[in-house]
């Protein structure tokens, strides 16, 4: 920022705040909907966002978003996990993702994987987020559909969509008595490592870090990659595989023994900053800071500031991101023959997991190949 052409990569204003708050229909309730039912602390959660989405804007430069890890939150919300299992999974992928990337290999897997199946892969990740979506708004109708047409209204009209959307929600929701997120519960011990046995290793492993790992290396690496240079062109160098894998590790490896959440990147995240507005680190700088405020509130006051908002006015600001972030320029230019790859990439993703969309989208893929020389042979 040294002359009048120089590269903006920090601006804090009213729009990179509203930008900021773009990827909140994914954090909030995947993050509370774990605090309430796993019994975390909300505190150092909430610490452990923080500051992994200043880091992120300090490294990046760029709005590049921090999520809990889809895969383990959900796993939390079926079925009975503690929070040293947790912590241990965190740590768990946190190590792997780190080997990865300072070894370098984590750019060579992403170079192996073709561009239908990565559109394939995106597509699937925007239906999976747009059925999460619709189920924060199914019980709060009305709500979702006024906040719905509030943020594409504010959209169309270009103002700050995501802050509109979110303030006259939480009006609505007072006064038409909708309830907010879950409350959150007083954590029994503050240190998660205090009490391991078996069967926290055991869920750790196989129920939460082995299905995240492919999660986390599809969305949270690959696909981030490829959305922000997608959204940012060249200012978005730093956004490797290999650096993202560096980042999402090292912050597990540091912050999960303290507490926090297991976290990574995400393309749905850089969708939903940069389609309410956000263009600079200031914005992960900004929510970060937010965050860290609100760590250090009274349990009360934190309470109230993070369970008045309604479930289905985040549900609308998601179901907007993932419309986005499901039908790209990518798929809409691809070529006719690479289309039934993207579809089957895409149903493997979202009805079961990106792991198998990736493996039936490469097999289709390999076939698509085989098919296309076998016609070319042919035809000479």
């Amino acid at each position: 920022m040294n002359g009048p052409h120089s590269e903006i990569h920090f601006r804090f204003d009213l729009r990179e705040a509203n930008g900021a708050l773009g990827d909140i229909g994914t954090l909030l309730p995947l993050m509370l909907g774990t605090i309430a039912l796993v019994g975390l602390s909300s505190s150092q959660v909430l610490l452990g966002f923080g500051a992994f989405y200043i880091a992120t804007g300090v490294i990046y430069r760029l709005p590049i978003p921090v999520q809990p890890m889809k895969a383990i939150a959900a796993m939390a919300l079926v079925s009975e996990v503690t929070p040293a299992s947790i912590a241990l999974s965190g740590m768990l992928i946190g190590g792997v993702l780190l080997f990865l990337g300072a070894s370098g290999l984590i750019d060579r897997i992403a170079r192996l994987v073709p561009q239908s199946v990565l559109a394939g892969l995106q597509l699937g990740l925007g239906l999976s987020l747009g059925w999460i979506a619709l189920g924060l708004m199914q019980n709060q109708l009305l709500v979702g559909l006024v906040s719905l047409v509030i943020a594409l209204a504010a959209l169309r009209f270009g103002t700050h969509a995501a802050l509109a959307t979110l303030l006259s929600g939480l009006v609505l929701g007072m006064v038409i008595d909708q309830p907010g997120l879950p409350s959150l519960p007083v954590p029994a011990e503050a240190w998660v490592l205090g009490r391991i046995g078996t069967e926290d290793w055991q869920t750790a492993v196989s129920d939460l870090a082995i299905p995240q790992l492919a999660l986390t290396l599809t969305n949270a690496v690959f696909l981030t990659a490829l959305i922000a240079q997608d959204s940012f062109g060249n200012r978005a160098k730093r956004v490797t595989p290999r650096n993202l894998s560096l980042t999402s590790g090292a912050a597990n490896l540091l912050l999960a023994p303290l507490g926090a959440l297991p976290m990574c990147h995400g393309a749905g995240g850089v969708t939903a900053h940069h389609r309410f507005g956000a263009r600079t680190g200031g914005a992960p700088i900004m929510l970060g800071a937010a965050l860290l405020g609100l760590a250090v509130l009274p349990d009360h006051f934190r309470q109230i500031a993070l369970t008045s908002i309604p479930a289905a006015t985040l549900g609308a600001l998601l179901l907007i991101v993932s419309i986005e972030l499901a039908f790209s320029r990518r798929l809409i230019d691809a070529r006719p023959s690479c289309r039934p790859v993207i579809a089957i990439t895409a149903l493997g993703t979202f009805f079961v997991n990106p792991l198998v969309g990736l493996i039936l989208g490469t097999l289709a893929e390999i076939l698509r190949k085989r098919i296309i020389s076998k016609r070319r042979r042919k035809f000479r």
